[in-house]
C-alpha cells in the first residue's frame, strides 16, 4: 500500500478514452427532457424484444435498431448505439417480466401516431435481416395487443411485410 493510498489520497489519473466516450455520451442524454428519455428507453427495449423473439439477434436487426433510435430520438449514431445496447441488455437482464410493464407504460403515455409508429418500427426490425419470423410476428402481435391497437392498423402493417414473413415463404414455393 502506498502512503497516498494509505492517507487516502489518489493521484488523478487520465480516464481510459471508451470511458470517457461512454460519460460524454451519458451526460447528453441526461440532457435530454426525462419524458422524452423515458419514451425512447422504453421504444428501444420493446424493439429489442422483437429482435430477440426468435433467440437470435442478427447484425441488419441491430443496425436496423440503431438507425431507429437515432430517427426516433434524434440522437447521433454513437448515442443510439449506447441506447440499443443498454436496451439489449436490459432486455436479456429482465425481459419476460419487464415486457408487460414497458408495454403499458408506452401505452399510456404514446399518442396514437406514436404507437402506430412504433407498431411500424417493431417490423422494420424484425425484417431487417431478410425474414419476420415466426416468433417475432406473435410477439409484435403481443405488443399491438397491448398497445390496445386496433386489429385493421395491426394487419395493415403486417401486409406491408408480407413478402418478408416467413409464414408465407412455404405458400411461394
Amino acid at each position: 500500500m502506498s502512503l497516498l493510498d494509505w492517507l487516502g489520497i489518489t493521484p488523478a489519473r487520465a480516464r481510459d478514452p471508451e470511458a470517457e466516450v461512454v460519460h460524454r455520451i451519458s451526460q447528453q442524454l441526461d440532457s435530454m427532457d426525462p419524458a422524452e428519455a423515458r419514451h425512447l428507453s422504453l421504444f428501444a427495449f420493446l424493439i429489442a424484444r422483437v429482435a430477440y423473439a426468435d433467440l437470435v439477434v442478427d447484425p441488419a436487426e441491430v443496425t436496423e435498431m440503431e438507425r431507429m433510435v437515432a430517427t426516433h430520438g434524434s440522437l447521433s449514431p454513437s448515442q443510439a448505439a449506447m441506447v440499443v445496447e443498454i436496451a439489449r441488455a436490459t432486455q436479456k437482464m429482465l425481459g419476460p417480466t419487464h415486457n408487460f410493464v414497458a408495454i403499458r407504460e408506452f401505452r399510456d403515455a404514446a399518442t396514437s401516431e406514436q404507437k402506430l409508429g412504433l407498431l411500424q418500427c417493431l417490423f422494420a426490425v424484425a425484417a431487417a435481416d431478410g425474414v419476420v419470423t415466426g416468433p417475432e410476428e406473435e410477439e409484435i402481435r403481443t405488443i399491438s395487443r397491448g398497445l390496445l391497437l386496433d386489429d385493421q392498423d395491426y394487419l395493415r402493417v403486417r401486409n406491408a411485410f408480407g413478402d418478408k414473413r416467413s409464414v408465407m415463404r412455404p405458400l411461394k414455393a
